[in-house]
């Protein structure tokens, strides 16, 4: 099963932001309708998984958003104009410069 990769820089991130998060919080990536591409990726922490969540370390994706992402990287760049998690998808037919959405 190809699934989401996730660099060193996205966990050491994602462990900090759970640290002040109550005991059992995971990081949740998913995708959804909307943007200017067609989809966009969203990122939050929540407090409770789904059965059919697909698990990766403490990071959380719903099944249809894996179908999406599933031959993905996500990382967390920071720069002089931004910090930011990132995703970066093969799959993706176009992407907009924010790199928040995109089209398949």
């Amino acid at each position: 099963m190809n699934t989401l990769q996730i660099t060193e820089n996205a966990k050491k991130q994602i462990a900090k932001l759970l640290h002040n998060e109550p005991k059992g919080s995971f990081f949740r990536v998913s995708v959804t309708g909307g943007g200017c591409s067609g989809f966009k990726y969203s990122f939050s922490i929540d407090s409770k998984s789904n059965t059919d969540d697909i698990m990766i370390g403490e990071v959380l994706i719903d099944k249809i958003s894996h179908e999406f992402i599933k031959n993905s990287k996500l990382d967390y760049e920071e720069n002089l104009m931004s910090k930011s998690f990132r995703i970066n998808n093969p799959d993706a037919k176009a992407s907009c410069g924010c790199g928040i959405s995109f089209s398949i």
